[in-house]
């Protein structure tokens, strides 16, 4: 006879019988894709889409990307998102089409227009010379369009409530900022900035002092920290690929150890990398003398970060689970 509670109980079990048996569709699948996310795609669902091809147990992107936007979109699986915080941090690069004379709610082209003005003596030589004043560090204040999150509540809700919060400025730094073309009121821009820029704001604060506005009409990601977008996959290549299993899809992925190439590589020996995994730092001969390094085990077994200490030892930072 069941007792008091019992219908709960076999309804818990049930769906935990259902997602352990979902949980055993799933594939362990570890590496990195660069993705070409499609304009009118969320960074998320472009992500889902992905996860769902590749039947991936764990994924995870390195940065959103504007609905509007299109480019890299850097996905990490398995034991690759040990890394994708490496990534967020690292160095963007985009192409950029500004349209002036015209500001929106959203400062892109999804936005409501809400103002015009003339585009009246803005020639190359004068946008040069503005573009010139935002390089190095700038302060920047997020705008309502943005994930940021105000008491709980992310901003871009609340911009939709028609509510507006102040936010504090942010200093970024502008690497480079490249016109790389000028036709009528249309600008097409090359930005090199680091993490945390926003380019709408960028391209809004540039109208602002050419006095006539400016919103982003077109936004394209080419390059996050090592990677460009010299060889990326979009959506159409990836289902093709999915129709016809997993080795075609599984051949795109990078190495976990490539979205860190900028770090020296510091080979252990057998016996170092057992106490390395053991949580102790050791003595390579030859390492680095500071910094963050990657941690191989003999030759080619990636095993993870680690950060040389003051007194010359190497430490493990975060490991890879992966054994060959």
């Amino acid at each position: 006879m069941r007792k008091p509670g019992d219908d709960w109980r076999y309804h818990r079990v049930g769906k935990d019988m259902g997602r352990q048996k979902r949980n055993s569709n799933l594939r362990n699948v570890n590496g990195i894709l660069l993705l070409d996310k499609p304009s009118g795609l969320t960074s998320n669902a472009a992500l889902q889409q992905v996860k769902r091809l590749y039947r991936a147990r764990k994924a995870g992107h390195t940065g959103s990307l504007d609905p509007l936007a299109t480019g890299l979109l850097p996905i990490c699986f398995g034991e690759a998102t040990k890394i994708s915080g490496f990534l967020l941090d690292a160095d963007k690069h985009y192409l950029v089409r500004c349209q002036l004379g015209v500001k929106t709610t959203t400062g892109d082209a999804e936005g409501e227009i809400i103002e015009q003005r003339p585009v009246s003596g803005v020639d190359a030589a004068r946008l040069r010379q503005v573009l010139g004043g935002f390089l190095g560090k700038i302060d920047q204040v997020p705008p309502m369009y943005s994930a940021l999150k105000h008491k709980g509540e992310r901003l871009y809700n609340l911009a939709r409530q028609g509510v507006e919060v102040e936010r504090a400025a942010r200093t970024v730094t502008i690497h480079a900022l490249e016109l790389l073309g000028l036709e009528g009121t249309c600008a097409e821009l090359r930005v090199h900035c680091s993490k945390g820029t926003y380019v709408r704001t960028l391209v809004e604060d540039i109208g602002a002092v050419l006095g006539c506005g400016a919103h982003v009409s077109g936004l394209r990601r080419t390059g996050v920290g090592p990677f460009d977008d010299s060889n990326l996959a979009d959506m159409e290549r990836l289902e093709a690929l999915a129709a016809e299993g997993y080795a075609g899809l599984d051949q795109l992925l990078l190495p976990i150890e490539d979205a860190l190439a900028q770090w020296p590589g510091v080979r252990l020996s057998g016996d170092a990398a057992f106490y390395l995994r053991q949580g102790q730092a050791v003595l390579v001969p030859q390492a680095p003398t500071e910094g963050w390094v990657r941690l191989y085990e003999g030759d080619r077994q990636f095993m993870g970060m680690g950060e040389v200490l003051d007194d010359g030892r190497v430490a493990p930072r975060r490991l890879m689970s992966i054994r060959h």
